[in-house]
């Protein structure tokens, strides 16, 4: 049996966690399998290089969660409180972000095949930890996990890239770099391979893991509106939407939200491409999303949105947006001395850009391009809002909430009194876009009449309608996971 599957050739455009997922599942089945790369050795990997590295899954408690973590030893472990993040749980957040649409197919085979797929990445010695730093606070001597996103792999997404790829490579896997896909090769219906710039590749099936379009200047004006043209990008150079447009020249459907991406609140000084050359810590810096610990004020020195809507993983990958969406595609992060120790270690990296003063007008003073009486008359209006009795609890939603404000802020609102001050100048960063391609259930591309496309699977930022019009952390790469197993499988099942 493992004999005759060896002929069968699969090829992967990509090589980041949604490629390296469904290598790990057709080399399983016995499948040859080459990953092409757009990019160098240094820039393969796709976003998962870039990411936190942590996944978003369904648990129904914290024993669950001891055999996909890598150190068991862990001292913590007996003092945390992981609490439970069930699959209604996981849809009820996703339903959130739908605007009032139901659930996709999409969606729901994220969602069911979630934890089976974290445990299958954990067979292959792809091992976790627990988010300590950014995912609980402590309460005494325990610590307590919030928002349902609780293990991310050991030196975040360059840890999860480098645990695959070594899974990857110890089956048989093979990756050729710098070898940029231009075309899907057909004969009459079928996929039968790819042209590259070097040559032509030719095999049982392809499987696109090639990302989305966020890279591409052109497509996110077209497809997200002008704004998107001063978006900064927060991942590879490499996602500019070539295995969609590929796709959609031989007659694939579209599907998903292509007016909606991720994008977070980032430094205003940072480089496109987030830094790969900087260690994972270090790549944190340009993040800025603690937010909801202050107060975030446009140009024009208004408030925009309710930082305390919810916990910062479920507005943060929207906020970017929002932030563009201002005078200049700026706003000014505004905290106190109250919550300085809560902040994300990116706030106080040495080349993290704030302004700091002893006095609000003098800190407003250093906030280039903002209206001063305005950003004054703001800060001062939310402060005396803030009257609620309730105590501040960044463990859950407090309900301390600004009083008389058209705009509150839901929960975290405490007033902005004690020196010194500090403002953070932020831009909207886009992570990755929404809209993409419909697969079926083992991830065949599909036609515009609904019929597949022989030989054509997709994986990962490139399939359309997992997420609408909002993100709940960490459920990327875990949708990456999910549809990559499924399209392995799918690639070598279906011939």
């Amino acid at each position: 049996m493992i004999k005759k599957e060896m002929s069968k050739k699969i090829i992967i455009v990509g090589s980041g966690n949604a490629a390296l997922t469904a290598g790990i599942a057709a080399l399983e089945k016995g499948a040859k399998v080459l990953a092409i790369e757009k990019g160098n050795k240094y820039l393969s990997g796709g976003n998962t290089k870039y990411t936190a590295g942590a996944m978003r899954f369904s648990y129904n408690n914290g024993d669950e969660l001891l055999p996909l973590i890598r150190d068991v030893n862990d001292i913590r472990l007996k003092k945390t409180e992981f609490g439970s993040y069930t699959k209604n749980k996981f849809k009820e957040d996703l339903l959130s972000f739908n605007e009032g649409n139901p659930l996709t197919k999409e969606q729901e085979i994220l969602v069911d095949n979630s934890y089976e797929t974290i445990c299958w990445l954990a067979s292959h010695n792809v091992k976790f930890e627990p988010i300590y730093n950014r995912q609980s606070f402590k309460k005494g001597d325990k610590f307590i996990f919030w928002g349902g996103l609780t293990l991310a792999s050991e030196n975040e997404g360059v840890g999860l890239f480098e645990q695959e790829l070594k899974s990857f490579f110890s089956l048989g896997g093979e990756i050729e770099y710098e070898n940029p896909v231009t075309n899907l090769m057909m004969d009459n219906d079928k996929v039968v391979g790819v042209q590259t710039k070097k040559d032509k590749y030719y095999s049982d099936s392809v499987i696109l893991a090639s990302g989305g379009f966020e890279a591409n200047e052109d497509m996110r004006v077209r497809y997200l509106g002008e704004n998107w043209r001063f978006a900064k990008v927060r991942g590879t150079p490499n996602n500019t939407g070539d295995g969609l447009k590929m796709a959609l020249d031989i007659g694939a459907l579209e599907n998903g939200y292509y007016q909606s991406c991720h994008a977070t609140p980032m430094d205003l000084y940072m480089k496109n491409y987030g830094n790969l050359d900087l260690e994972p810590i270090e790549r944190k810096k340009y993040r800025k999303i603690c937010y909801f610990l202050g107060i975030m004020i446009n140009a024009n020195g208004k408030r925009f949105l309710d930082e305390g809507k919810n916990f910062r993983n479920y507005t943060y990958a929207q906020y970017g947006a929002k932030v563009l969406e201002q005078p200049g595609h700026l706003a000014w992060q505004v905290f106190d001395n109250k919550v300085k120790d809560l902040l994300y270690d990116e706030y106080f990296f040495k080349d993290a850009s704030f302004v700091e003063a002893d006095s609000l007008k003098e800190l407003i003073s250093k906030m280039d391009g903002v209206d001063i009486t305005a950003t004054y008359n703001t800060i001062r209006n939310y402060n005396k809002s803030c009257k609620s009795n309730n105590s501040f609890d960044p463990t859950k939603l407090d309900n301390k909430s600004t009083i008389g404000l058209d705009l509150p802020k839901s929960n975290w609102a405490q007033s902005i009194e004690e020196p010194p001050f500090r403002a953070y100048p932020v831009t909207g960063g886009i992570t990755f876009t929404y809209g993409g391609l419909k697969v079926s259930s083992k991830c065949n591309v599909l036609q515009k009449n609904g019929d597949i496309i022989k030989g054509l699977f997709a994986c990962g930022e490139i399939v359309g309608g997992v997420f609408l019009n909002g993100y709940p952390g960490g459920s990327g790469l875990t949708s990456g996971a999910v549809f990559g197993r499924i399209a392995g499988y799918g690639s070598v099942s279906s011939i």
